[in-house]
């Protein structure tokens, strides 16, 4: 199967990340390398482009997409959540823009036997790597009921959270849940027929949200992964980040707005003692699709950009003014 995304706002990403022609970029999420094809695409022969997934079917459309650009392209197969060792063995510790593109891929949901999608019948699987032993059919069948409750209810922000873990528990009791279809069933069959029909998208699209960021450890791994990425910025150099539903976009808000925070000492204290300086500054507001972008491309409807800018090193001065 042809590796198909389609990388949201793509030019916003790429306007607001790519300020030195000649610099080194770090795409965190390659996928089929849109925002990495475009970055390379602005760059001189003496720029790079850094690319990380764990996807061996996006990195092989990657590799594909990007071998006639005129940059130097160093694909890594590897989890994000590394950045900090990629660096190294890349020797690259100052870059120039570092992009994350956070979620599930058009591709993987779009390939049934991945096990994303509620829509085709498949195993259970959600592996965005697919060498990594834990799966989506262990969450579903070992998982306790009470920890079931609490992922639908953290990681979906599911109303029936409660009332879906008791049902799959029951299920499973009288034989292991094997596929999508079985979960789709079970999730439907615990919510009420009314809510079902009252309420807008499919009953178990939370459901699936909850188990994939469950599986791949989606939430677990970003605020380090962000604070990182601005660590080995240049001064000048910048983050774009796109976050596709509230508990991804609440974390990079907060990552960046630490970052950008000057003074941390109690309100109480006249005078500035902590010595603590900004790292960054915030470019902007966070951007969302346009209307043209959403008619073409309905998966870009929650998504959000928010840019950040590294600030050159001050050196402080203790018992300043706040």
């Amino acid at each position: 199967m042809e590796f198909h995304h389609i990388s949201v706002m793509l030019e916003e990403t790429v306007k607001g990340l790519v300020t030195n022609k000649k610099g080194t970029y770090v795409d965190c999420t390659l996928g089929g390398a849109g925002h990495s094809r475009r970055i390379a695409d602005m760059l001189d022969p003496a720029g790079r482009l850094i690319g990380i997934d764990q996807d061996e079917a996006a990195i092989a459309a990657a590799k594909e997409r990007l071998c006639d650009v005129c940059c130097r392209v160093d694909i890594v197969h590897n989890n994000f959540r590394n950045l900090e060792s990629i660096l190294e063995k890349e020797q690259a510790l100052l870059v120039d823009g570092v992009v994350f593109d956070l979620g599930v891929s058009s591709h993987q949901i779009d390939t049934a036997e991945r096990g994303f999608s509620y829509i085709h019948d498949a195993p259970l699987d959600m592996r965005m790597d697919p060498e990594a032993k834990f799966s989506a059919h262990d969450v579903v069948n070992t998982y306790s009921e009470q920890e079931l409750n609490r992922i639908f209810h953290d990681y979906g922000e599911e109303r029936w959270s409660k009332r879906i873990a008791q049902f799959i528990v029951q299920a499973r009791g009288e034989k292991p849940i094997e596929t999508t279809g079985e979960l789709v069933d079970i999730v439907c069959k615990a919510v009420p027929k009314a809510v079902r029909q009252a309420a807008g998208g499919h009953p178990a699209k939370r459901i699936f949200q909850a188990i994939r960021i469950e599986v791949n450890d989606e939430l677990g791994i970003l605020e380090q992964a962000f604070t990182t990425a601005v660590r080995h910025l240049k001064p000048g150099g910048r983050i774009a980040i796109i976050t596709f539903h509230s508990l991804e976009d609440r974390i990079a808000k907060q990552v960046l707005r630490r970052l950008a925070q000057g003074c941390i000492c109690p309100p109480e204290l006249p005078i500035c003692m902590c010595d603590h300086k900004p790292e960054i500054k915030i470019i902007g507001k966070p951007i969302q699709a346009t209307s043209e972008e959403l008619d073409h491309n309905s998966r870009s409807k929650s998504a959000k950009l928010r840019i950040a800018e590294k600030l050159p090193v001050v050196q402080a001065e203790k018992g300043g003014n706040r």
